[in-house]
C-alpha cells in the first residue's frame, strides 16, 4: 500500500512564508546533461536545505505540498525528478543513477551557499530506501527514512539488505515505521534497529504499535503517533542541520 506523504508544517515560521515553487535545471556531475528539480525556497535566509526523493515519475498535489510545508519551517528543498532520463519501464531509481541526481540537488542548494553539512534527505517508501542509502554513501547532514523497504530481503540486484548496511551509515539517520505493515515484518524492524546502533553515526529507529503503515498518515488511529511522527521528522532536521 502506499500513500501520500504529509505536509509537515507545525506552524507559521519566523520567515513567514514561502517563494513559490518552481521547476529548475540542475547540471550533473558528469557533465551529461541535467536533471529537473522542483524546488521551493523560504521567504526569509534558509537554515539548510533538504532533498526530498519522490519514487513516481509525477509530483502529485501531496508531494508538491510537502515540498511546500518543508520550505515554510526554512528550510530550501530540492526534489529531483529521479525518472526523467530513465525509460518509462523502469520502475524504481538506485545506484549511480540515484547518487547522481542527488550530488546534482546538492550542488544546486550549494549554489544558495548551503554546504552538504547542511543538507538533509527524505525519503518515503521505497525512496526512503533510497535515502537511506544516500547516507550511507554520502557525506550530508542529515537523512529521514519513512517506512522504507528491502530491510532483509534487497529491493532490487543494486542494493544492499538495509540490515547489512545501514551499519557504514555516515549521516544521522532517523527511520519511522510502523509495526502491523503488511510490507515490513517488526521482527525485520527489530533488526534494522539492533544493526543500526553499531552505527558510528547517530541512529533512531522509531516504530509504532498497531499501525499497519506509515505512522506520519493522518489516516491512523492514534493522532498521537501522527503528531509524534511529523515532530520527530522536523525536529530530526533542526537538530542536525546546524
Amino acid at each position: 500500500m502506499r500513500v501520500s506523504p504529509p505536509a509537515l508544517v507545525r506552524g507559521p515560521c519566523d520567515g513567514g512564508g514561502v517563494t513559490s515553487i518552481i521547476t529548475v535545471g540542475a547540471a550533473l556531475p558528469s557533465g551529461k546533461g541535467q536533471v529537473p528539480l522542483t524546488a521551493a525556497q523560504p521567504s526569509a535566509p534558509p537554515r539548510g536545505g533538504i532533498v526530498v526523493l519522490h519514487e513516481s515519475r509525477e509530483f502529485g498535489d501531496s508531494v508538491i505540498e510537502l515540498i511546500r510545508s518543508l520550505a515554510v519551517e526554512g528550510w530550501t528543498v530540492a526534489a529531483p525528478h529521479l525518472f526523467d532520463r530513465l525509460p518509462e519501464s523502469v520502475s524504481s531509481v538506485f545506484g549511480d543513477a540515484l547518487f547522481e541526481d542527488f550530488d546534482a540537488a546538492v550542488a544546486w542548494l550549494g549554489e544558495s551557499g548551503i554546504e552538504p553539512d547542511r543538507v538533509g534527505v527524505l525519503g518515503f517508501d521505497e525512496a526512503g530506501t533510497a535515502a537511506l542509502l544516500v547516507a550511507i554513501n554520502r557525506r550530508i547532514g542529515a537523512a529521514v527514512s519513512v517506512a522504507c523497504r528491502g530491510i532483509v530481503e534487497p529491493l532490487t540486484p543494486e542494493t544492499p539488505p538495509l540490515v547489512d548496511a545501514v551499519t557504514r551509515v555516515q549521516a544521522p539517520w532517523l527511520g519511522l515505521f510502523g509495526d502491523h505493515d503488511p510490507n515490513i515484518p517488526a521482527h525485520h524492524i527489530a533488526r534494522l534497529r539492533e544493526a543500526a546502533a553499531n552505527a558510528e553515526a547517530a541512529t533512531l529507529v522509531v516504530s509504532y504499535p498497531g499501525h499497519e503503515h506509515r505512522a506520519d498518515e493522518p489516516q491512523v488511529q492514534a493522532e498521537r503517533a501522527f503528531a509524534d511522527a511529523r515532530e520527530r521528522i522536523v525536529d530530526w532536521f533542526d537538530s542536525n542541520l546546524r
